[in-house]
């Protein structure tokens, strides 16, 4: 192994370093995600939210993604130099492949982040949203019943109010109007 790379010129010593030490590196990165070993900071996880907190956009530059770049840097050169292609062609294939690495990467990382939801529910997405009376619900706003609704993906059963002239009962088929400042939806009849 070592008159191997004692028989290889600067150029080719170059690249092997590179390819053999960032590729230990990415692997190391790669196992630690998968093991849950990574982490946003030295302190832990701080889970908190901050009002017109938008997160990072699109991260191209970060440690991984520079490890991604020397990987696939390496890899391509050791490649490119294998085809005896001329030297400033095998630093340009490099260059490209490594760069198209951390773009892809980089375009992982972003769109798997816009997967992600808060689960926080939002009511407003209740308003004309169909639903059905669970518990009865009082004529004229006299007293709460419950509706059973699909808001964001998923049935709930909410509080609700409504402006009609009579009992809304169990079974009656309601659209969300609007939602009072605490929280109650305001229900009206749909098969009258």
């Amino acid at each position: 192994m070592e008159q191997w790379f004692e028989a290889l010129d600067l150029f080719e010593k170059i690249y092997w370093l590179v390819a053999g030490i960032s590729s230990t590196i990415f692997l190391v990165l790669l196992i630690l995600t998968v093991v849950g070993g990574d982490s946003d900071g030295i302190g832990g996880d701080v889970d908190t939210e901050i009002d017109g907190d938008t997160g990072i956009d699109f991260q191209f530059l970060s440690f991984k993604n520079l490890m991604g770049f020397f990987t696939i840097f390496g890899w391509s050169g050791i490649a490119a130099l294998s085809g005896d292609l001329p030297r400033f062609m095998v630093v340009l294939i490099s260059i490209v492949c490594g760069l198209l690495m951390m773009l892809a990467m980089a375009s992982l990382f972003y769109y798997l982040a816009k997967l992600q939801s808060s689960g926080t529910l939002n009511l407003n997405n209740a308003i004309n949203q169909v639903g059905e009376v669970y518990l009865t619900v009082g004529a004229n706003r006299s007293f709460i019943g419950k509706v059973s609704i699909n808001v964001q993906g998923t049935l709930r059963e909410l509080e609700a109010l409504t402006e009609e002239h009579s009992d809304l009962h169990q079974g009656n088929v309601v659209r969300v109007k609007t939602i009072t400042d605490n929280g109650i939806l305001i229900v009206e009849l749909l098969n009258k």
